[in-house]
């Protein structure tokens, strides 16, 4: 174990040494240096950090940047694969985590909503209105390129992501709370971000309505549901009529999906048809497959699929990053400084206001830590997705690149801090 602590402080050491190099190479103009030094830099701090307790919560974080400095020296490597479009991965990797998202949650969750309904009130508003505002204000401030400025809106658009419910139990806030929250400002999406995305950044883009609802319920509402049915039926907690009902309720979203994107797209009836065939082979036969299978296998047992859900997720996470920064990289090395310090601007002042807010309506501490993370913490692959449904994934797609693992290390750190400090005893009020 002292030989192992030892080994990762030598190869912190060594990222230190590696980092130097890469400064002088750069002071020196070395530049057929600098990418594979700085690449070098990120791989091995990110391994050191795995081994060093204190540092471990960040080591994603690190992954992330390593492959985004690759992306952004090699691109062509991540643009395409023979006559494959790597930007093709995106949505169906979207789906896997959201996918995994529902698989986590059951109907419960959503009963949490009468439980404490002033925090979810609270946090849905705050959601939608706090980081769209923000992101206009910021995005006219820095006077960006109309795509780019259109990228900052739609992450503010966005709802909380799944990072949130794990930085709200790094922080010791109300984790009960922040699930709920993430769940119900997802499942507003397909109303709340294009209506959103209508009214601050047509401006800069045309935004179609419909077609983002339609392109949101694909992302995010069928794989939630899907999920929310292989939790019901591979965990066995549900019984049969309740499952049954879930999945007949389930079978009727996909029928009204496909009849508003026949009614309000170009397709035909008969793409209309194969359409529906195939949301409910993939979103609902195939979970019941594979949550009949895992119910028979796991007898019930979970900590295995979380782990493989969470790991499945990061590494889709990455992907997604790594795809954009390569399809985006110019725009980026153009502004690439005052996009990130737009996104800093954006994702802190999220934590700050849903923080004070909520202490100016004196809710409890836990509260106010979870809404202000759940505010400031976006769903960067979701915005993602919507860039690429739109197009422009290579500029409106480039602020949730940015956005997401810099949320990674602030919110991290925000909730580290405060984990750090107790949680000052007040009289109980409700939520």
């Amino acid at each position: 174990m002292v030989h192992k602590k030892i080994f990762f402080k030598i190869l912190l050491f060594l990222s230190l040494l590696i980092l130097i190099g890469f400064l002088l190479c750069l002071i020196l103009d070395i530049s057929q240096l600098t990418g594979p030094l700085l690449t070098l830099f990120f791989v091995i701090l990110a391994i050191s950090f795995h081994g060093i307790q204190s540092l471990k919560k960040f080591a994603y974080t690190i992954w992330i940047f390593a492959a985004v400095t690759v992306s952004m020296n090699y691109p062509q490597f991540f643009r395409q694969v023979g006559e494959f479009d790597l930007k093709l991965l995106i949505v169906p990797l979207l789906q896997i985590i959201m996918f995994g998202m529902g698989s986590q949650l059951s109907v419960l969750n959503f009963a949490d909503v009468i439980r404490m309904p002033k925090g979810v009130f609270v946090g849905i508003v705050c959601q939608f209105t706090i980081m769209p505002i923000v992101g206009i204000s910021v995005a006219k401030v820095f006077g960006f390129p109309p795509e780019i400025a259109a990228g900052i809106i739609l992450v503010g658009s966005s709802p909380s992501g799944l990072a949130s419910n794990v930085m709200s139990f790094i922080a010791r806030a109300n984790l009960a709370l922040s699930v709920t929250l993430t769940a119900v400002a997802t499942l507003l999406a397909p109303i709340m971000t294009p209506m959103l995305m209508k009214l601050l950044a047509e401006q800069y883009v045309p935004i179609d309505f419909w077609k983002m609802m339609l392109s949101i319920i694909n992302i995010v509402i069928l794989p939630i549901i899907a999920g929310l049915i292989f939790n019901a039926i591979g965990y066995g907690r549900t019984n049969r009529d309740s499952v049954i009902l879930q999945i007949m309720v389930y079978i009727l979203i996909i029928l009204n999906k496909n009849s508003l994107n026949f009614q309000y797209t170009d397709i035909t009836g008969y793409e209309c048809l194969i359409m529906t065939l195939k949301d409910i082979l993939w979103f609902s036969l195939l979970p019941i497959a594979a949550a009949l299978l895992f119910r028979y296998y796991s007898k019930g047992r979970k900590e295995w699929l979380d782990k493989a859900m969470s790991l499945l997720s990061m590494l889709g996470i990455g992907v997604i990053i790594t795809i954009i920064t390569a399809a985006g990289r110019d725009s980026l090395m153009a502004i690439g400084f005052a996009l990130i310090l737009a996104c800093l601007i954006h994702n802190t002042t999220g934590y700050f206001l849903g923080y004070w807010g909520c202490r100016l309506l004196r809710m409890d501490e836990k509260s106010c830590r979870t809404i202000a993370l759940e505010v400031g913490m976006q769903n960067g692959g979701l915005a993602s997705g919507i860039a690429l449904e739109m197009e422009k994934v290579a500029t409106v797609g480039l602020a949730p690149a940015v956005f997401g693992p810099m949320m990674n290390i602030t919110g991290s750190s925000l909730a580290t801090w405060w984990r750090g400090k107790n949680v000052v005893s007040k009289q109980k009020e409700k939520i």
